[in-house]
Order: structure tokens, then sequence, then C-alpha cells
């Protein structure tokens, strides 16, 4: 799957040769992971009985359903040998209760199903997520074969893509959730169709209004498509709790810590993309985020629901809702969930926070000595213990799959709970069916449900006692979802729902409102004053699809109840979708309400709804916001807020907006701001000013040319040089791009000038007298990973005229894209490449983002052998050891000799540079560099030099002293010997470093590990 969209890992191991490790073998697998305390792991199945599982789910009576993936992707996985009748859908099951499967069935086998990323078991019914379709298999006789197929989906985008269709899931109203990540574009009924959704919209990615990944949910014959959430950029799973709570799992861009866990608050944009210019999270945005992480998903932005919890780097992929009891308290009613990257399983604490919630991360199972565990997917047994799939591979991204020969599945049971004994439903009487809902295994409870709803009016004596029943709230919400379905019942039910003590009670009562479309808005007038925050949220989430008179005041009554001081993010942004189609009515509803309160309260409240609004009038009303805070408030305490406001504008009509925007920079307007806060409103006021509106606005004209004196130097004054093409001020953004090479602000001036297609303007810096200029130039350009950068740089790297030290920073810089690494190589395998710049080409290819641009460096440079007699690992493996800094300072003075030629703390011989602050200057990545390739990037004053005397002796070290009449040089003794002018008769530069080429040869990899782990803290104190 090998992406389940996820980050570039490095590989734990090389694909061949597998089975030469004994950690790689079935038998040793428990041994290789660490267990949360409390629970025990065991195998439960393993190669060659199932291979490669990408999806599982597990059946009434313990049968585990396996998606096993063979062909996946296999038009680029071409190396692994093809199975021409597809790939399958197994059932593994243990008939003799020992925790072990013994028998293996195929269920259904074809190239229709090659790369299934989901399966879901609804007793006789089989619903397979593969490709571009969504099937119901059946089996109709009950021999675990199929028997039927029919197309319940098709028309989705991405076929074979990670990125695509997933699987499905029973909820406890009856109905099915789905999703599908931002390749699956859309969904189309079984004739081709588009289908429309109950909001009346086409399921489309095209911003009108969805776009990116969404979430589903539908009726179990795929009817009433209603979707629930979008921009999303690869949600693999979802689960629904009992109170009909949606919970799932999103990937970032691979590599930016960003992956994430959502509650999925209905009918909310989840900020993967600019929710109206579809522009990522890389473009530049008023008031973003400092971390890339939280940028990544576009939170500073009015209409982006907040994150439940965000877990870093990673490669999400199966989550459910345990609500189970055998597992240990601390695991109970809690998210559990896979991250195949990091090689965890892990379970996330959530608790209520305000309108919305927090969660904490409890590790179950850890790959810490298998990095080739590979959790897929994760489902819960009927007896309550967990099933774990294991895709079982040496990496995952890139949608590469290294090895077809292996899967396993693991049980995850309290330690001595080794007996597989599952319990026996009876789906015969209503009694037994309600005994079955209690289960823990989502296709337990579905045969429940089934044997339930069809019984009506029969099953509401058995269904009350257990709703009745306080001691379990999740049994209660079962029972209520059912009672609620019951003809004549419906009415009587939700309101004794919303009457109960319990809040999730309350919620799920009105979520059987709306899913009923019974007097939904009697129900929110019931519960518009609820103490409990979520409750309220669920209300205005209730109104969004409401057309009622009373909209717009019970709107306002939960508005201004918005929790403070903490500005409530849930809260707000349930108020936005609620609002939604009818943001006029509310805004003056509640600012009517303010006047009429006249409290310091209702007034914060009302400037952050303002703040999220999408009224004709918000983009005034935001106007009135940020003059009155730049009049009244110093730029340190007003700035963040500023900023928030401005960026609300541009989710307003922008003609509103042009027209507030020109008043702000009027004259008059600009005399009565603070003068330390002029200059931001000019700027960002200029910024939403089209190029029409600018050229026919006097006043416009003469703010910016202030805003430019004001704000030079800053983000703003780039976006303003750009915006207006002022050319002449483009040799300002390359001198700041050079001060700052890798820092942001750098970063977005040398963009600036990229896409304004500068290329003369930063050639002549390259080539220009200044070296250290020219070197920043080079840094920025790579820093701004545009492949636009390759022509210049490579004309520099090709340029012998220029210093080594540019061109070596040329070199760095345009192997940082694939385009110049690519043109590197070239110039490596033509042999074209100056000899001078060997060693740079090959740390720089082998340090290179693109692990295409690595591999290639691993054919041309490969790496040396270490004491082992070993090739080295690749040095982004290397990076993601852990080293010993103990062993590694006992190492640096002993074994690796580089105490005989460098200092610390006073302590070594002065002939390297002091590597007492080392640590602050390199990265550990930087640090392996220059162990492995020394001459890559030789310091400044650091160049080697060979004297040659009349007498014929030759001196090479580093030269010290150089006059009219004498030149001293530093041998590697460290002592210094001075001669005459004219007793040397040649002097020459060497190419390459002092520093032995070789010095890993007396280390192991560990030991060089531990080396840099030292190194790294050597710091300034």
């Amino acid at each position: 799957m090998r992406s389940f969209s996820i980050a570039l890992l490095i590989l734990a191991s090389n694909f061949v040769s597998a089975d030469e490790k004994p950690v790689r073998k079935p038998e040793n697998a428990v041994a290789a992971l660490d267990v949360a305390d409390g629970l025990e792991a065991t195998l439960f199945a393993a190669e060659p009985l199932l291979l490669s599982p990408s999806n599982i789910d597990v059946d009434h009576l313990g049968r585990i359903w396996v998606c096993e993936v063979v062909n996946y992707r296999h038009f680029a996985n071409k190396d692994n040998p093809a199975r021409e009748a597809g790939d399958r859908i197994l059932i593994l099951e243990d008939t003799d209760g020992d925790g072990k499967a013994d028998k293996e069935t195929t269920f259904y086998q074809g190239r229709d199903i090659d790369s299934a990323h989901g399966v879901c078991v609804l007793g006789n019914r089989v619903i397979v997520s593969a490709g571009e379709n969504v099937f119901n298999f059946y089996d109709d006789d009950g021999d675990l074969k199929a028997d039927r197929k029919e197309v319940m989906f098709t028309g989705i985008k991405g076929v074979q893509h990670d990125h695509g269709i997933h699987s499905f899931t029973f909820g406890p109203d009856g109905r099915l959730y789905f999703n599908f990540g931002n390749n699956g574009n859309e969904l189309h009924t079984p004739d081709g169709n588009l289908v429309v959704d109950v909001a009346g919209n086409e399921v489309i990615a095209n911003r009108k209004p969805y776009q990116e990944g969404m979430a589903f949910r539908c009726e179990l014959d795929g009817s009433k498509v209603d979707t629930l959430g979008w921009n999303f950029r690869n949600n693999w799973e979802l689960c629904v709790d009992s109170f009909g709570a949606i919970w799932q799992s999103d990937n970032d861009d691979d590599g930016n810590k960003g992956v994430r866990i959502n509650f999925v608050m209905e009918y909310g944009n989840y900020g993967y993309k600019d929710e109206f210019t579809g522009a990522g999270w890389r473009e530049p945005r008023t008031g973003w985020e400092d971390t890339i992480p939280e940028r990544h998903w576009h939170l500073n932005d009015p209409g982006v629901v907040p994150n439940l919890l965000q877990t870093g780097a990673g490669s999400p992929t199966g989550i459910l809702i345990y609500e189970g009891n055998l597992l240990p308290k601390r695991f109970q009613n809690q998210l559990i969930h896979c991250d195949a990257g990091p090689n965890v399983v892990r379970s996330y604490a959530v608790s209520d926070d305000g309108a919305g919630y927090k969660a904490e991360i409890n590790d179950i199972l850890t790959g810490t000595r298998d990095q080739w565990f590979r959790p897929s997917d994760v489902c819960v047994e009927p007896d309550g213990s967990l099933i774990v799939a294991d895709w079982y591979d040496p990496g995952v991204g890139g949608h590469r799959q290294g090895d077809i020969q292996r899967g396993r599945l693991f049980r995850v049971a309290p330690k001595g709970n080794t007996k597989y004994v599952s319990p026996k439903p009876d789906f015969s009487t209503v009694e037994g069916a309600a005994e079955a809902l209690k289960s823990p295994n989502v296709a337990t409870r579905y045969l429940a449900w089934q044997k339930l709803h069809a019984a009506g009016a029969d099953a509401e004596a058995v269904l009350k006692k257990m709703f009745t029943d306080d001691n379990n709230p999740r049994f209660q919400a079962r029972a209520l979802w059912l009672l609620g379905q019951i003809d004549g019942k419906t009415q009587h039910y939700i309101d004794a729902a919303v009457k109960h003590g319990n809040s999730n009670i309350r919620i799920a009562g009105l979520r059987l409102a709306r899913r009923t479309n019974t007097d939904v808005v009697g129900t929110v007038t019931k519960l518009v004053d609820d103490k409990s925050p979520q409750v309220r949220r669920e209300c205005a989430v209730a109104l969004r699809h409401i057309k009622s008179d009373r909209k717009a005041k019970l709107w306002t009554t939960l508005a201004l109840q918005l929790p403070l001081p903490s500005h409530d993010r849930w809260y707000l942004e349930a108020l936005g979708i609620g609002a939604h189609g009818d943001w006029d009515n509310c805004l003056e509803t509640i600012w009517s309400e303010m006047r009429t309160r006249k409290s310091d309260r209702a007034n914060i409240i009302v400037s952050d709804v303002v703040w999220r609004s999408r009224a004709d009038e918000s983009a005034s009303r935001i106007a009135q916001h940020i003059l009155h805070l730049a009049v009244g408030a110093s730029l340190e305490e007003s700035r963040p807020i500023l900023l928030e406001y401005f960026r609300a504008l541009d989710f307003q009509p922008k003609s509103n907006v042009a027209t507030e925007v020109a008043t702000l920079l009027k004259p008059g307007t600009l005399g009565r701001l603070r003068k330390d806060t002029a200059p931001l409103v000019i700027a960002e006021s200029l910024q939403r000013l089209s190029s029409e509106d600018f050229a026919s606005n006097p006043d416009a004209k003469a703010a910016l040319q202030r805003a430019l004196t004001d704000l030079k130097g800053t983000s703003q004054y780039i976006e303003l040089v750009e915006r207006f093409q002022l050319t002449d001020r483009y040799s300002d953004l390359l001198t700041l791009a050079q001060a700052h090479p890798n820092e942001q602000i750098g970063v977005e001036a040398i963009r600036a000038l990229l896409r304004n297609k500068q290329w003369k303007l930063m050639t002549q810096a390259l080539k220009g007298d200044d070296a250290q200029s020219a070197i920043a130039t080079a840094t920025v350009m790579g820093n701004s990973l545009d492949n636009a950068i390759n022509g210049p740089l490579l004309a520099a790297v090709k340029d012998k005229a220029l210093a080594i030290d540019v061109r070596r920073a040329a070199v760095r810089a345009a192997s940082r894209v694939n385009g110049g690494a690519q043109k590197l190589a070239g110039l490596v395998e033509h042999k074209t490449l100056d000899p001078e710049l060997t060693q740079t080409v090959a740390a720089a290819l082998h340090a290179a983002p693109s692990r295409s641009t690595r591999e290639m460096a691993d054919r041309l440079f490969p790496l040396p052998a270490v004491k082992e007699g070993k090739p080295l690992p690749p040095i982004s493996q290397l990076v993601s050891m852990k080293g010993d800094p103990v062993n590694g300072r006992l190492i640096f003075n002993t074994t690796g000799t580089c105490h005989k030629c460098h200092i610390v703390n006073k302590i070594g011989r002065e002939f390297g540079p002091d590597l007492s602050e080392i640590g602050s200057k390199l990265s550990p990545q930087a640090m392996f560099e220059s162990i492995i390739f020394p001459s890559a990037g030789i310091s400044h004053n650091y160049e080697a030099y060979t004297l040659v005397t009349a007498s014929g002796t030759t001196i090479t070290g580093l030269i010290t002293s150089e006059t009219d009449d004498s030149i001293s040089i530093k041998g590697d003794d460290a002592l210094i010997r001075t001669f005459k002018l004219d007793e040397i008769d040649e002097k020459v530069k060497q190419t390459v470093s002092l520093m032995p080429a070789d010095l890993q040869k007396v280390m192991t990899v560990q030991e060089i590990v531990d080396v840099v782990a030292y190194i790294q803290t050597l710091k300034k104190k």
C-alpha cells in the first residue's frame, strides 16, 4: 500500500535476503515487539497462510477476513511477480481454540480486486473497496465462497492508489460509513452517474463545495449519500462510536510531522487546501501558524475544524473505537489506531475539552526490534481481544512494495488470555439479539441490529430495558437508535433521550431526531440552553439544513453561549456549520441581540462570530474590528488578532473586501491609526486590492510608498513588491534572500524572484566577486525547492572560473530538487563532472530529499565499507539511528583518532577546526557527510596546500600566514613551519580535505553513530 499516503520512509533493511535475519522469521515475530503493560501479543497467523494484509474485518464467529494484496500497484512494482489470478479475500479461522489460525478459505480472487483497501463483513454480504469500485459480494449458500457480485459505487479516481476508496463500517444508526482520500475525487452510482448527496451537491472534488478527501455515510443499500466532511488528505479509515460520533485519521504531505486524528464534526471543512482557492499549505497566507504541522491544515483559517490530535510523522492506517471490557480499563471506550510508518499501534485516551475533545497517547504494540512491522489495520474480536494486521515490509512510501512473501496477524489480549473462544450469539430471539447488540464486535452488532430492527415493536420491551439501565451509556445509546426507529415511537424516545442525565445520550437523542427527520427544530429548542457545550455544539450542527424562521433565533441563543475566555474553536466552527446558507439572518439577529445586552461578554462573542461569518455585511464588520484594534492597541498586543481578521477578509466576496480596504487606506482613516499599527494595516489592505482598483486609487498609491519605507525587510515588503511588480525593488529582495538564506523570510524573497523569472539577477549574484554572497544565493535558491533553480545553478557548477566554494554550494542547492539531482547524476555518468566536485556531488545526492535520487547515489557512489567489512547504510538511515554519546566520546578520543586533529574544550591537537561548539552549527546529517565525504565541503581557512621547496622537500598542511616575503604552514602534527618565499618553488592548493577519507574503516556503524551523537552534545553554553 506502501503509501497509505505515507511519508517516504527509510528501508529498515535490504530488500534481498531478508530470511537471513532471524528477526524476520514468523517464530520470532512476537519477540520483536514491545507490548503495553498488562497485555500480551500472540501470533495468530503468518506466511505462507497469508501475505501482505492491507485491511481486515472480523465476523460474528471470530473469523478474520483479509484483503491479501500481492498485486499492489504492480505497474510500479514490476520486480515483484504478478499473481495472474488476482488478489484475494481470505478467511482465516482458529477451529481448535488454541489462538492460532489453522484453516484458510479463499472467499474471492480476481484481478478486479487487485490492491483492495477495504473489507466489511455484514452477514452474508461482504463490501470490498478496490480501485474505482465498491463491490457487494454475497455468499448465498453459506459455504464462505462469493456467489454474487454487484457494484455499489464506481467512478472513483485513483485506481490502485492509496489515496482512493477505503473501507466501510456499520454505524449504530443503521447506516454505512466510509471515506476516500484526495485521489478518490468523485463518487458514481452503478450506472455511472455522479452521486448527488442529500444536501443536493454532486460528490466531486471541485470546491463546489467539496474538495480533496471526503467522509460519507449512506443507507445500507447505498442510497442517500451524506457527505460528512471534506478537505482531508488521505483519511485512511473511520470508525463510529455508539453515540454516533465519527473518528478518523489523516496523513500529512509526507514528512511534515502533521499526521492527525479527527473528530469528524459533520459538514466540516478540514483544511488540507485553501477553502476557496485550493492553494496548498505552503502557499504563504496572512497569519499562518509558526509550525509546519499546524500550518499544514490551515488551522488559522475561519471555517476549518480543529484537529483532535497531531501525532507527528507517520503513515496512519486502520482505526477503531474500543467499546469492549476485556482489555485493561485505560483502553476501554478509547480510539485504537495503527500507524505503519513508526511501526506502532496506539490507543488515544479521548476526554472532553470544552465543546470538543483532547487526547493522550498510549502505545499498545511497537516494532522496536523489527522495523518491518507495518500495522495496517486493527479489529475487535467478539471476545474483546484485538486482531492486528501486519503488512510486514521493509518500507512504506512511494507506492513501493518491497516484500510480497510475508504477512502476519497478531492477537492482543490481557496476559494469560491465550484461549481464542468466541461467544456464540443467538439471533433467533430478540433477547439473544439484544445481548449480541452489546458485543464489542461490529459485525455481531450488525446482525443483532438487523434482527431487532426487523422485529420492530416486538423488540421494544427488551430494548427499553437496555435503554433504562444506566450502567453502560454505550449500550443505552445502541438501544436508543433502534427504539427511535420503531413506528410510532420515535418522538417518545427522542424526548426521553434529551432529558437524560448523560450528555452523550442527549447528543444521541438529537442525532436520532436528525436521522429520522423528526422535529429537529423542536429538539434543538429543548437543548439550546443545555449545560454541556458539546450538546450545544451538536445543536448548532443540527441547524445546518434547517429551513425555519426560528433558525436564526436558536442559532443566536447558541452563539451567545460561546465558552469564554477559551474562544472555543470547536464551538465556533459548529456555529459556522449551522449558519451555512442563512448567514445574513444569523448575523443580523446576533448583532441586534448584542445591542440589547450591551455587555462585554456579548461584544467578545460577536467579534469571534464576525471573524467566522460569511454574511453580506461580514466584510464591513470585519473591517470595523480591524480599525478598532489598530486605533486602540499597540502592535505588540494587536498584531496576531489583526492578522486573523485580515485573513478572515479572504473568505468574503472580493468586491466587498475591495470597498472596505479602500476605506482603510483613506488618509483620514490612516491618520487615526497608531503609528506602530499603520504599516501592517496598509500592507494587508494593499494586498487585497486588485491591480485595477489600485491603479485608480491615489490614496492606495500614497499608502504604498509609505508602506515600502516602513516595511523593508519584512514578508509584507516582499508581498507588496511582487504584487505591484515593483521591478526597481527586486534587488532588495535578492539582498534580503542573501542575508537570510536558511530562514523563511529569505525563502519567501527568492521564491518571489523565481516566480517573476529574475534569472539574470540571480545569475549575476552567483557569478559576482563576493563569494559569500554567491554562496548565500545558491543556498537560498536550493531552499526554495523550486525546479526553476536548475538552469542558473547548473551553469554555476560547470563554470570553472567561479570559486570552488561557490560551485560546491551550487551542487548542494541543485541536488535538493529532482531535476537538478538528475542533471548532476548525468554529469557523473557522462564523465563531464569536474573531479574537484566529485565528493560534493556524492554527498549531495546521498542526502537528497528524493528517494529516487538517493537510490541513484547508491549506484553512482557506493558507500564505503566500515570496520565490520559491511557497506555503510544510507546517511538518512544513519540519522535515524540512536547513538550513545558516552561511548561516542570514548571513540572520539581513542579509536576514531579525532582528537589528534581537533580540539574539544581545550583538549586535543589544534590542526583542524575547533569542535567545542560544533553541535550548535552542524546537523547530524551534515556531520555524517563530513565523516563519509570529507572533501564535499571544506571549511574556509582549512583548505590544504602543498609546498615544494627548492631543496625538494614537500610539505602539506594549512597556510597560517602569508606575507610579502614568507609563508607559514601548519602540518598534521600541529607544528607551524615558516619558509621564505625564495625557498618555495611551488605552492599548490589541494582539492581534497586533509581529513582521512577512510575514517569510517576504523569504526563500526554504531560507533560512527555514537561519535556523531557525542559531537551533537558539543554546543555553545
